[in-house]
C-alpha cells in the first residue's frame, strides 16, 4: 500500500471544534461525517492509526471519499474540509441572446438552395460561415431551437392553424 500524500495532523483546538461539531445536532450530516473522517484520520500522538477503508467502512462513506476530504484539509484548511465540494460551473454558452436570435431568424426562413428544409447540421454550418460563432453542433442548435419551441419539422412556424372545413357544395375551402 503506498504511503498516504496528506497526512492528518490536528492541533488540539481543532479536535475540540470537531468533536463539538459531531455531538451538536444542529449541522448537516455531511459536516458531521467530514469532522467524523478527520478525527479518524488524524495521525496526533494520541489518535488510533487507522487506514482510509477502516475508516470508511466506520464512517459509512466510500475510500475515496475519505481521500478527498483528508487533501482538502491539508491543502484548503479545516473550513474547506467541512464544507461540501462546490463544482465549477458550465462551459459558457456558445450562443448568446443575438446569437440566438440570428438562429431563429434563420431556421423561419427560407432553406438553402437544393433543400426542403433545414437540417440541424445546415444551421450550424450556416452559424459558423456567417462568422456568428467560432464553432457550432448540431446539438447546440437543437438546444436553442428546443428551448423556443420552434419545430422545424412543422409546416408552419406561424401562431395560427389553417383548418380545412367543409364547403355546402361539398368540396374543401381552408379557413
Amino acid at each position: 500500500m503506498p504511503a498516504k500524500k496528506y497526512i492528518v495532523e490536528l492541533n488540539n483546538e481543532e479536535r475540540q471544534r470537531l468533536k463539538q461539531l459531531i455531538n451538536t445536532g444542529k449541522v448537516a450530516a455531511y459536516q458531521q461525517r467530514h469532522a467524523r473522517i478527520l478525527l479518524l484520520t488524524d495521525e496526533g500522538f494520541e489518535s488510533p492509526k487507522m487506514t482510509d477503508a477502516e475508516v470508511a467502512q466506520a464512517v459509512g462513506c466510500g475510500r475515496v471519499t475519505v481521500e478527498r476530504v483528508r487533501k482538502r484539509l491539508v491543502s484548503e484548511g479545516l473550513k474547506i474540509a467541512l464544507e461540501r465540494h462546490k463544482n465549477h460551473p458550465g462551459a459558457q454558452r456558445l450562443l448568446d441572446g443575438d446569437a440566438e436570435a440570428h438562429l431563429i431568424a434563420l431556421a423561419c426562413g427560407q432553406p438553402p438552395e437544393g433543400r426542403n428544409r433545414w437540417t440541424m447540421r445546415l444551421l450550424a454550418q450556416k452559424m459558423v460561415s456567417l462568422d456568428l460563432v467560432e464553432h457550432c453542433s448540431k446539438d447546440t442548435v437543437q438546444r436553442t431551437l428546443k428551448k423556443t419551441n420552434l419545430s422545424l419539422g412543422a409546416t408552419s412556424n406561424g401562431a395560427f392553424r389553417r383548418r380545412l372545413t367543409a364547403n355546402l357544395s361539398g368540396g374543401w375551402k381552408t379557413s
